[in-house]
């Protein structure tokens, strides 16, 4: 089975990094309160849990792939902290106005493209990839995982949306409630059809011969992780 191509559904604000930076900064802060009442950071953080594991290690690096505000690497450095692990958190964005953002709120930040990633083989411990992939076509997709996998030294963590018309329902009644703009609301509902089921999302992850544990989360999310093992190369 292989996954739903991206670009049959529809196109989203942030597919482009020409767009208007207003309109991505006040997606980009909206996208940040859905992933603290919608479970996005949630998924990402659990399967950072399952790469770092139950023996965390003293220091760890985390990349987030396509950062935005950089609120999932805030949130991930913060949880490490509490369990005695110091993170450094680096992003990667196409978008100046969202590398701005990320930026203005203490995190390192690379502008760049996820097809063409500026990091060297096993230069970070963990490859985070959040509500990015189902942006990608399938050919797209799989190049981008193949090149995380490269990177990384401890693991990867693929989170992003679970397909749903329950999920598009609760969305679009949840971003009016909390009076989300109206490039938020459109390519949340976008997002959501082009998101990934259980079975596809480790089709995907199977293609480029990696063993994936794959499973849902709260909030309509589904969660791929890997570990790498090659902290013997750092």
């Amino acid at each position: 089975m292989s996954p739903a191509p991206a670009f049959a559904a529809g196109h989203e604000l942030l597919d482009g990094p020409t767009a208007d930076p207003v309109r991505v900064t006040t997606s980009l802060r909206n996208i940040s309160r859905a992933n603290r009442w919608f479970g996005g950071t949630w998924a990402a953080l659990y399967g950072i849990d399952r790469v770092l594991g139950a023996g965390a290690p003293r220091s760890a690096s985390l990349l987030d792939i396509g950062t935005g505000a950089g609120d999932l690497p805030r949130a991930a450095r913060v949880r490490a902290e509490r369990r005695g692990t110091t993170l450094r958190t680096i992003g990667l964005e196409r978008h100046p106005a969202a590398a701005r953002l990320a930026r203005s709120a203490g995190l390192d930040v690379v502008l760049g493209c996820a097809g063409a990633l500026p990091f060297a083989a096993g230069s970070v411990d963990v490859v985070l990839i959040s509500q990015v992939l189902h942006h990608f076509d399938a050919t797209s997709a799989a190049a981008l995982l193949a090149a995380a996998d490269r990177i990384a030294r401890r693991g990867v963590v693929i989170a992003d949306l679970h397909r749903s018309r329950v999920a598009r329902g609760l969305f679009g009644v949840g971003a009016r409630l909390l009076r989300f703009d109206r490039d938020t609301l459109t390519d949340g509902l976008t997002s959501i059809r082009r998101g990934y089921t259980v079975d596809e999302l480790r089709a995907l992850c199977d293609g480029i011969g990696v063993g994936a544990t794959v499973t849902t989360r709260p909030g309509f999310r589904v969660v791929a992780w890997w570990r790498t093992d090659r902290i013997s190369e750092r």
